[in-house]
């Protein structure tokens, strides 16, 4: 029972730790002060276990013959909690490199709303129209870009709730020939495990075919509908874009076509992701922005991508709350729908993405024994 409560307790001090060092560095963002982790790498607890027993003469005056038993027990902790800064090249490169196709994917694999990630996530929208580039920043200092951008995010979203939106790899059927004086029984028995070859005699080649998987694309179609020529088309536009962009392709002819879409989504870093919520506090603070037009109605479109409370005294229905520069900051509670806590969840996820595994000793570190 011992060795349960106490795992149970320090499973929640670790986790409180952790979103209370994210919410900290949010306020520390907010005031474009450098942000800071640190982890506990260890924790070593010794439990120690006393029991007694004896017996005492009676306090019965000087002719007493009773004995008086006596009884004692008595358990003690002694943990060890080694502490690490996160810091270093291997972690900077971690929070600095943005966010790739394949960790954006896998939060929206989970029914995560398309709208809250991409508001959280994304740095600027980039498409072509009539051959100029035009870019959509996510910065409501950018008021017309920002407009633009979030009246996308929201078409997304009105398509993903109607159970029309995908985000799959385009699969694509690669070709080659090989002569057939250069192909040895060695070589070709290799070959033969990861392809399908046939024999063209009239060319005097082996024709070789493989199915490969290209990039994630946002779609209101599945990839697997399009033909073959379209299918390349798009693994060849999207082979040549950072592993940190995503295409996102709305057709006319697909549900919610209404609005089409063709272009790239930029993601941000995870440290760009928290300097972003940081600024959206005071000095760069997002604005009420209405649908597109086209979109169908939304029931589910806040003014922030997470709305953080500021007070100067500590709030009473709250249990995440961290003090900063004689402030108290807070999650703002929620209304009709679970955003902020979502949100905060998810940005949870991404930092435990960007974490690497702590080592067991490092230095310098802070040992705390009790």
């Amino acid at each position: 029972m011992a060795i349960d409560s106490m795992s149970i307790a320090y499973n929640e001090a670790t986790a409180n730790d952790i979103a209370e060092q994210l919410l900290l560095n949010i306020a520390r963002a907010g005031h474009n002060e450098p942000i800071h982790f640190s982890g506990i790498s260890n924790i070593a607890a010794t439990l120690n276990f006393q029991a007694n027993i004896g017996a005492t003469p009676a306090l019965a005056g000087a002719n007493g013959t009773a004995m008086m038993p006596i009884l004692g027990a008595g358990v003690s902790e002694n943990p060890t909690v080694s502490i690490i800064p996160m810091q270093g090249e291997e972690f900077t490169k971690r929070m600095l490199t943005p966010m790739t196709e394949d960790k954006l994917a896998l939060l929206l694999r989970q029914n995560v709303d398309i709208d809250m990630l991409l508001r959280l996530a994304v740095l600027e929208y980039r498409s072509q129209q009539d051959g100029n580039s035009e870019i959509y920043h996510n910065r409501p200092r950018n008021r017309d870009d920002y407009t633009l951008f979030r009246r996308m995010a929201l078409h997304l979203s009105s398509i993903q709730d109607s159970d029309h939106l995908f985000f799959e790899p385009v699969i694509v059927q690669k070709h080659w020939s090989i002569p057939i004086k250069s192909m040895s029984p060695k070589g070709f028995q290799s070959l033969e495990k990861e392809y399908n070859i046939k024999l063209d005699k009239l060319h005097d080649v082996y024709l070789l075919d493989k199915q490969v998987r290209g990039r994630i694309v946002i779609s209101n179609y599945n990839p697997v509908q399009l033909t073959e020529t379209e299918r390349n088309q798009l693994n060849d536009e999207t082979e040549v874009m950072a592993p940190d962009e995503i295409l996102v392709d709305i057709r006319p002819e697909y549900s919610g076509g209404e609005y089409p879409l063709h272009g790239k989504l930029r993601l941000r870093s995870f440290s760009n992701i928290i300097y972003f919520i940081g600024r959206t506090i005071s000095n760069e603070p997002e604005i009420d922005i209405s649908k597109d037009p086209r979109t169908p109605d939304v029931s589910i479109n806040p003014t922030f991508t997470l709305a953080i409370s500021i007070s100067d005294s500590k709030p009473d229905k709250t249990d995440l709350v961290v003090k900063f520069k004689d402030h108290y900051y807070s999650i703002s509670p929620d209304k009709d729908y679970l955003w902020n806590e979502t949100v905060f969840r998810i940005l949870l996820q991404m930092f435990q993405m960007t974490m690497a595994e702590l080592p067991k000793t490092a230095a310098p570190s802070i040992t705390i024994s009790k």
